[in-house]
Parts: structure tokens; sequence; C-alpha cells
């Protein structure tokens, strides 16, 4: 019997999981390694650590999608694998080996190297981080009430892209409670955001663009842009504009600071000696490792080219699904037949929709650009339909978004 070892829960490796086990004919044992036991909605992140929805909101059990018929599930960290021995080594369990393998390990934030950005800045790349992100806010504005420094009402995220910009709606959804614990007003509540661009948001037009840029700064949040960070030392983020670092530096203060300048894959592809950059692999059109046809790549370690060949697809969540469903077609051809699909993995976006709070939104849905409630509603019937893709009406019953109003 074959044995095929999926790493990772994330969109790519549960839809892999999901669709290879429909797909089970007694020739081949799956084996899904996770270290939680749940899986999360990483494009919900930013509402965790704001703490406008609780962590419970935006997980659902792993074991929930597993067939125990099929696929055996180990909760554990991957400590590495290895493409020539074709083993995979765990830190709790005993080593794994595998006939093929599905890497889907995730991303892991990126400090591009930038002193103090590790030490000083919270990272929001987990569950775990938001809740941090969370408690952290709630524990700085507790402590406003009895040392009233007036960092502790500001509020700094590094990084004005799409996960800032939908952060930034989150907390600004949030000021209520964080004013309820320090005692102040919402309007006390200050949320700046810097990021090295002029022009943010390069995935929309540059009208939706300005209209999403507007619609945050409308919620009383500053974006400093052309800012390069240099360092963030303790409660301080030095920058400075454009690129001339002998220019006299600025500095914003703040109790939080929390960095969403970028991710990279998981740092496990490159110590695996695989040709990558920043832990992405491009795979090959069958989303397997060029030099290693047992083993595919996908999910946020993948960087795959789009016709044009210019840069790759922005990996997210609709993409990540769409690769788990094709990596489970194409492995069962190869189990029964011993030859990849005729037809390479073509991906075709149907938009993009970043939420700015639970009730404002703007993107680009079915070709269509929207901006506001309906873009809002759209964004929510979005994160449904993921759910729906990989747990069924159960977790979109149990999990679903269906705060339409409010």
């Amino acid at each position: 019997m074959k044995q095929v070892v999926v790493l990772g829960a994330g969109y790519a490796g549960l839809k892999t999981v999901h669709e290879l086990q429909k797909k089970a004919d007694g020739s081949f044992k799956i084996t899904l390694v996770n270290k939680n036991s749940y899986h999360y909605e990483a494009t919900d992140l930013h509402e965790v650590a704001a703490g406008t929805e609780p962590k419970e909101k935006i997980t659902y059990d792993v074991a929930d999608i597993v067939d125990p018929k099929v696929t055996t599930f180990i909760q554990d960290e991957v400590v590495a694998f290895d493409p020539a021995a074709k083993t995979v080594d765990l830190k709790n369990h005993d080593q794994l080996s595998y006939d093929y393998l599905v890497v889907a390990l995730g991303f892991i934030s990126e400090t591009f190297g930038i002193k103090g950005a590790e030490e000083n800045a919270l990272p929001m790349t987990t569950v775990d981080e938001a809740e941090a992100i969370h408690a952290h806010l709630l524990k700085v504005m507790d402590e406003y009430k009895q040392n009233p420094d007036p960092d502790a009402l500001n509020i700094i995220i590094a990084g004005a892209g799409f996960t800032g910009i939908e952060l930034a709606g989150a907390l600004a959804d949030g000021r209520k409670e964080y004013a309820e614990h320090a005692g102040v007003n919402p309007s006390d509540i200050k949320i700046s955001m810097l990021d090295a661009g002029t022009r943010l948001l390069p995935m929309f037009s540059d009208e939706l663009a300005e209209y999403g840029v507007n619609l945050v700064k409308s919620l009383g949040v500053d974006i400093i842009t052309d800012a390069r960070v240099q360092e963030v030392a303790p409660g301080k983020t030095i920058y400075v504009f454009g690129k001339d670092e002998e220019q006299t530096p600025h500095e914003l203060t703040a109790k939080t600071i929390i960095w969403t300048t970028g991710v990279s894959g998981s740092p496990l592809v490159d110590a695996a000696g695989l040709k990558a950059r920043r832990g992405r692999v491009i795979p090959t059109e069958h989303l397997t490792d060029a030099d290693h046809d047992d083993l595919y790549i996908i999910g946020d370690v993948a960087a795959v080219m789009p016709p044009d060949g210019q840069r790759p697809y922005p990996t997210t969540a609709q993409i990540a699904l769409a690769m788990g469903k094709y990596t489970a077609a194409d492995l069962a051809n190869v189990l029964k037949t011993g030859s990849h699909l005729s037809e390479g993995f073509v991906y075709k976006s149907l938009g993009t929709v970043a939420s700015v709070g639970n009730t404002r939104a703007f993107g680009v849905a079915m070709g269509r650009e929207t901006k506001g409630y309906l873009a809002s509603a759209t964004k929510k019937m979005i994160a449904n339909e993921s759910l729906y893709r990989i747990g069924g009406l159960k977790e979109v019953f149990k999990k679903g978004r269906f705060d339409l109003y409010h």
C-alpha cells in the first residue's frame, strides 16, 4: 500500500486530504501531520488580533475532516523532511517514510532583517499570535489606568498591505473595547500605519485602491507612506522617507507595534535543500518539485507563476484551495495510472475583497468592483464558501459568517 504524507492542515493541505479521501480505493494510505489539532481560517486572524471575533469562530477540529478509515492524523511539529531519503522527522513521534509527500507547511512572519523587528514587534501569523496581540492590547490599556502613559493608547501597524489594511479596520472596530479598559474615549485610541510603498494595494485599480485607503483613513487611521522602517526599538518605530538612509530618521512611539510587512514560506523548505526563495518553490505545472516528482509543493510554500511569467500569484486562501483540489486529483491519477493528469494546474481568480471592519469592505468579485456594505456581505459569503469547500455544510452552519447587518 502506497504511503501519502501531507504536511500541514491549512487551506491547501486539508483540501488535499478532503479530496483525496473521496478517491480512496484501498491502494493508498494518507498520513496528515499538523502542529495543532485544529485548522484555522488564516484570512480572519486580524479579527482575533483585534478582539472582534474569538478564536473559536475561525477554527475547527481537523478530526472533523479526517476519515480514520483512510487517514491517520498526527498532531505534531514537523522538524525536517528529506526528499532524497523520502522521510519526515517529527518532534514527538517516530520518523515517517513516504511514497508521495505533499508539502503545505504554510508561512511565517518576514522581518527582512530589520533590526529589532523580531524582538519588539508582534507578528500575526498564527491563532496563538493573534490572541497574544489582543491580550497585549487589553493589558496595556488596563495599565493606562494606573499609569496614564499616552503611548499605551497608541497602536502602530508596520505594513499597509492587504493584511495591514484589514487589521486596521478591525482595530478601529475594537476601539470601544480598548477605551473601556483604559477609561478613555474611543477617539483617544490612535492607530497609525507605516508602509514603504507610495502606491498601496497594487492588486486593485487606482480608483479602488484610493477608495480603500480613504475608507481606512475615514476611521481615524493615520497612514504614512514612503516610510522605510529602519529599526523597531522597545515602544518605538524608527523610519525614514524614501530610500535615503542618511536622512534624519523619524520616530513613532507606541506600546503596541504589530508587524504585517509580509510573510515567507516555511524555513523547512529551504532546509530540505529545495530550490527555494524565502521558503517558496516554483513548482512544475503539476505542482510537484522540479527535482522530485514524488513531492508536491502547495499553499504558501509554492510560488505559482501565471502565464505571463512576471511574478507569482499572491498566496491567498482561494489559490491554496485550488491547489489542494488539483493536487488530490493529480496524485490520485499518479497512484492509479503512474502518470500525471494531461492538464497542468490552471488558476483563475474569482476576485479579492478586503474587509475594513465588520460592515465595510472593497474589492473585486466575479470581475466587478464592489464597495461598502455589499462588498462586506460578499466577503463574508466568500468566507462561508471557503468553509464549505473543506468542511461542508456542517462547518458552515457552525462557523459561518451570517452577521451581515451589524
